[in-house]
């Protein structure tokens, strides 16, 4: 792990949504990776598990099982996206705690994820915290681009005119921060998801390691006018 900038001195805050906002104990992504294999099933006319090894070999070629279809099967992404996300998020539970430590952090807050603003907005009703945010990246506004693609980092930082050096990027898959570290930003990783998600001991482009994101927000130091005016 990399030394720690300080926190204060952060103007931006974007977060992951999926695993990261709530945690991955409530696995959303086993009824949508099921939803993916039948709509692959239908589209290409192929066997549950035909679609399933077809699935995670996009994924692991092409960055997503979408750009996969995208570039292999001609696919229409909102028609995918629509069904796949189609799902039950009853599993994501409010969270105060986390509500209130958005709310007394300073600066813009900002949501940059791979899935589709729809699927964001239901995840972030649940957690009662749609209010906090100012904005939703999703995979449309990346033009199908998912992270760790650079260009989609790129677009990002331009829609919403990020300073990447007065900015921190919250994600549970660590190699997504690679990209956000060469950029200047702040990167803070969320474990617990599967051994693909995992930053490697000591890795460079991690600076913060968060078990509790609430707690962990809830003990950034907030600025004081006093430290405003001196530049501390």
């Amino acid at each position: 792990m990399s030394a720690r900038p300080p926190l204060h001195e952060i103007e931006t805050w974007v977060f992951d949504l999926d695993n990261t906002l709530y945690p991955s104990s409530c696995n959303l992504f086993a009824e949508i990776e099921t939803r993916m294999a039948t709509f692959i099933c239908a589209e290409l006319a192929i066997s549950e598990a035909e679609a399933h090894v077809l699935r995670r070999r996009y994924f692991q070629t092409h960055g997503t099982t979408l750009r996969g279809l995208m570039n292999e099967a001609g696919v229409d992404p909102k028609r995918f996206l629509d069904y796949v996300h189609a799902i039950d998020v009853t599993p994501v539970q409010a969270a105060p705690a986390l509500g209130a430590a958005l709310a007394r952090l300073p600066g813009r807050k900002l949501i940059f994820t791979n899935a589709d603003t729809y699927h964001a907005a239901r995840v972030l009703e649940r957690l009662g915290i749609a209010d906090a945010f100012e904005g939703i990246f999703d995979i449309h506004a990346a033009l199908y681009l998912p992270k760790p693609d650079r260009a989609a980092y790129g677009r990002f930082i331009a829609h919403f005119s990020v300073d990447p050096k007065r900015a921190v990027m919250v994600e549970d898959i660590a190699k997504n921060l690679v990209p956000a570290h060469a950029l200047g930003m702040t990167t803070a990783w969320i474990p617990g998801g599967p051994e693909w998600t995992r930053a490697e001991p000591g890795a460079e482009h991690v600076h913060y390691v968060v078990d509790d994101l609430a707690r962990w927000l809830a003990e950034v130091p907030i600025p004081t006018r006093a430290d405003k005016g001196t530049g501390s």
